[in-house]
């Protein structure tokens, strides 16, 4: 009976184990091993040993302004997004009429496809004739030039980011009404303050669904790529991702990532061996910080309750 019991269990997981294996333990394998090749895609893999890490860690001259722009990303726009989703969700909450509007209204701008929202925001944003320099130029403020400025093309990106976190907001706006009202009846009770309840019940209440927020964000922060690549050739009015310039990433390096320096390796300079290698070295930076995450969700709950 246990063996007919673990045969249909294997049967019941036969799909799953079959899908992780054809694409993620197989892609991951081919990536590991071609992390020690040559290969260019045209030829057979050629065996270089640790010659593309050795490379990746002391020879690559972009490297570190790649690490540096996912490291500001991490940083920032994971936080940003995270809070303005949760302000967003705490202020749906609260409405009396009309939630179902505006949580659409919130969610809609999620659906639209990356590049068409990248494309949009660029032009929005654009420096002499788009309507948001033009507003602020309506109350006396002289705009910044956003895309094209190196300074403020990371924090326009924020802005997308935020302006697309429908579903985030969803998910915390489900999260926050599924806390018990009891709770807040009981910290009323004891005299707690709307800041106090909502630092003693909410968060420790909503703390998983936070959790899992971030850890979605950070390795969505990792993975940055679509977004970076559209503004930055946009606003440098090149349709090639890859311009000739002296620093890859427009404008001077700014929307340079890991997963867009990676794309330049692999599919325009045909390096495959080393693209594979920077994946590997993405892969192992995702999994460290989601490990060390979920390590420390037991803290994040203290601190929140």
């Amino acid at each position: 009976m246990l063996r007919r019991r673990r045969i249909a269990a294997l049967l019941f997981l036969t799909p799953w184990l079959i899908g992780v294996t054809v694409f993620f333990l197989y892609p991951l394998g081919m990536t590991v091993y071609l992390s020690f090749t040559r290969y260019s895609m045209l030829d057979q893999p050629e065996l270089v040993g640790f010659r593309n890490y050795e490379y990746l860690f002391t020879k690559d001259p972009y490297l570190l302004q790649a690490i540096r722009n996912t490291g500001w990303f991490i940083a920032i726009m994971v936080p940003a997004q995270v809070l303005f989703a949760l302000g967003a969700a705490q202020v749906l909450t609260k409405l009396k009429s009309g939630a179902g509007f505006f949580r659409t209204l919130f969610y809609l701008p999620s659906l639209a496809p990356p590049v068409a929202a990248t494309i949009a925001f660029v032009f929005l944003f654009n420096p002499a004739t788009g309507p948001v320099n033009q507003a602020l130029g309506f109350f006396g403020i002289k705009g910044p030039l956003w895309f094209t400025d190196p300074a403020w093309a990371k924090p326009g990106l924020v802005l997308l980011a935020l302006w697309g976190s429908g579903n985030l907001i969803i998910i915390l706006l489900a999260a926050l009404l599924d806390v018990p009202k009891e709770l807040y009846e009981a910290a009323a009770l004891d005299g707690a303050s709307g800041t106090q309840s909502f630092r003693h019940v909410t968060l420790p209440s909503i703390s998983p669904v936070l959790l899992f927020a971030v850890v979605t964000g950070m390795i969505g922060a990792i993975q940055y790529f679509t977004q970076a690549v559209v503004a930055g050739s946009v606003a440098s009015g090149s349709a090639d991702i890859t311009p000739s310039a002296q620093l890859p990433g427009p404008p001077e390096g700014s929307t340079l990532t890991l997963p867009y320096w990676l794309f330049v390796q692999g599919f325009q300079r045909y390096n495959m061996g080393y693209a594979s290698a920077l994946a590997v070295v993405i892969f192992v930076i995702s999994l460290a910080f989601t490990v060390v995450l979920l390590r420390r969700k037991s803290g994040f709950a203290q601190v929140t309750s």
